[in-house]
C-alpha cells in the first residue's frame, strides 16, 4: 500500500495525532527501504536478532527502531546495544529490573498489558497494570515509562475488540498524570477500532507491505 494513502486513511478516522510503526518482521531490506523512501522512519521488530541485523544494515538512515516482541533475559544485552527508540514490551517488574541494571542510558519504554486476558498473549495483568507502572517507575531509574502497549481481543466480534481497547484507554488515562504519553494499540486487522478508542500509536505490518 502507498504510505501516503494509508496515512490519509488514518486522518479520516482520527481526531488526534497517530504515530505509525511499520512492523517489518516478515520483510527484507528492500521492502523497508521502499517504505523509507516514502517517508517512514519508525519500524518495529519482535526478535532481537532481527532488530540487531536490520538496525545495523540501515544505520546510515537513522531509522527509529521499536522492539515489540517478548524479551528473553539472555537477549537483553544485544537489545540494549542497538539503543532502540522505544521498548514496547516490558511486561513485568522482574524484567524491568533486569534491563534497568544493564542500562547505561535512559530507555524509553512502554508497559505491555494483556488487556484481553488471553493465555496466548504476553503482558501484565490488566488489574495490576497501574500498580506495576508505579513500581517500575520507582525501582528502575534508567527506564523511562512513556505509556502502555497492548493487543486487542483476538475475536471477529468488533464489540469485543473495541471493549478491550476501551479498557486499555481507561488505564492509560489514569496514568497520563504520571507521565504516560503513548497508547500503542492497533494492528493491521483492528487499527481503525483502536484509533477510535484513543490509540495514538499503531503497529501495522501486512497492510503496509502488501504487494
Amino acid at each position: 500500500m502507498n504510505l501516503n494513502d494509508f496515512l490519509e486513511s488514518i486522518d479520516k478516522i482520527s481526531n488526534h495525532k497517530v504515530s505509525l510503526v511499520a512492523v517489518s518482521k516478515y520483510v527484507g531490506n528492500n521492502e523497508i527501504l521502499n517504505l523509507h523512501t516514502q517517508g517512514q522512519i519508525d519500524f518495529g521488530e519482535n526478535k532481537v536478532q532481527d532488530l540487531v541485523k536490520k538496525s545495523d544494515d540501515f544505520k546510515e538512515l537513522n531509522l527509529n527502531w521499536h522492539f515489540i516482541g517478548n524479551l528473553q533475559t539472555n537477549k537483553i544485552n544485544a537489545l540494549l546495544r542497538t539503543h532502540p527508540t522505544l521498548w514496547q514490551s516490558c511486561n513485568s517488574l522482574n524484567l524491568a529490573i533486569a534491563v534497568d541494571k544493564r542500562l547505561d542510558y535512559t530507555l524509553d519504554t512502554l508497559l505491555e498489558i494483556n488487556i484481553a486476558d488471553e493465555k496466548s498473549k504476553n503482558g501484565a495483568n490488566k488489574n495490576e497494570a497501574i500498580e506495576l507502572f508505579h513500581k517500575i517507575k520507582q525501582n528502575c531509574k534508567n527506564i523511562n515509562l512513556k505509556g502502555i502497549m497492548c493487543m486487542g481481543a483476538n475475536s471477529d466480534n468488533e464489540k469485543l475488540v473495541a471493549k478491550s481497547f476501551e479498557n486499555a484507554y481507561k488505564i492509560y488515562s489514569n496514568l497520563t498524570k504520571f507521565g504516560a504519553e503513548i497508547l500503542s494499540m492497533g494492528m493491521s486487522g483492528d487499527y481503525e477500532i483502536a484509533i477510535k478508542n484513543g490509540s495514538n500509536m499503531i503497529r501495522v505490518g501486512s497492510l503496509l507491505f502488501a504487494k
